[in-house]
């Protein structure tokens, strides 16, 4: 976890000192700031996670969260002398990722503060293991492809051709060149089998996209992945 970069927001100058020497004495970049006002002038920097009282003068916490949140994709973690349930659940359903009422333990905001950023790496860890494309996204880890968030049933070839296709926007593949880099020269399948296994990839994605063509065939050229409007 070093040198991730936290925000502690807290009217209380002590709380905020106290913090950022703990989370200093552990290798973090800390900030602090007294105010929602003074937050909301810190949002452009990067912080990798907030810890955001709740009862401030002016914009307090739960309002600072809900300006921040559509915003700011980090974790938010609340601290706070409030203790009723109504408050946790409030401050949760507004976009904080976690609450602890003070007093709290300095070593149990810190193990709070680790195991969100962690969870925050294995999610961006994942995210550069998925290839997406309008509604299609294919997952390289788990050698599946989804269309609209549903899985479509692709058999292992029919997988291959898409990761190729994708991996390749633009470029023009050949029946041949397709039958060789999935299949392999050295294959007992016919050439047709190409022809075949493209037709069987359309009709699932249409199945589920029936607005969207995803492989254009080139007439005597071959095919390439080219989606009209697609954002690049």
């Amino acid at each position: 976890m070093n040198n991730k970069k936290i925000l502690v927001v807290d009217d209380d100058e002590d709380i905020c000192c106290t913090i950022k020497q703990y989370l200093e004495l552990h290798h973090y970049q800390v900030e602090t700031v007294h105010s929602g006002v003074e937050a909301l002038k810190m949002m452009n920097n990067d912080f990798d996670l907030i810890v955001l009282d709740i009862m401030m003068e002016g914009i307090d916490g739960m309002e600072l969260c809900r300006l921040i949140r559509d915003r700011v994709d980090v974790p938010i973690v609340f601290v706070s002398a409030k203790t009723l349930e109504e408050d946790k659940v409030q401050a949760l359903a507004i976009g904080g990722d976690d609450y602890i009422t003070k007093p709290f333990s300095l070593k149990e905001l810190k193990a709070r503060i680790d195991s969100h950023l962690r969870r925050e790496e294995r999610i961006r860890s994942n995210e550069r293991y998925l290839l997406s494309s309008k509604n299609i996204t294919i997952d390289l880890l788990a050698n599946e492809v989804f269309c609209k968030g549903k899985k479509l049933p692709l058999t292992k070839k029919e997988y291959e051709i898409v990761k190729l296709l994708m991996l390749n926007k633009k470029v023009v593949f050949s029946k041949e060149r397709i039958f060789e880099r999935v299949w392999g020269i050295d294959s007992d399948s016919q050439l047709d089998t190409v022809t075949e296994s493209i037709k069987n990839i359309r009709k699932k994605i249409k199945d589920v996209d029936p607005e969207t063509s995803y492989i254009q065939t080139l007439y005597g050229l071959g095919y390439k992945w080219d989606v009209s409007n697609e954002k690049r």
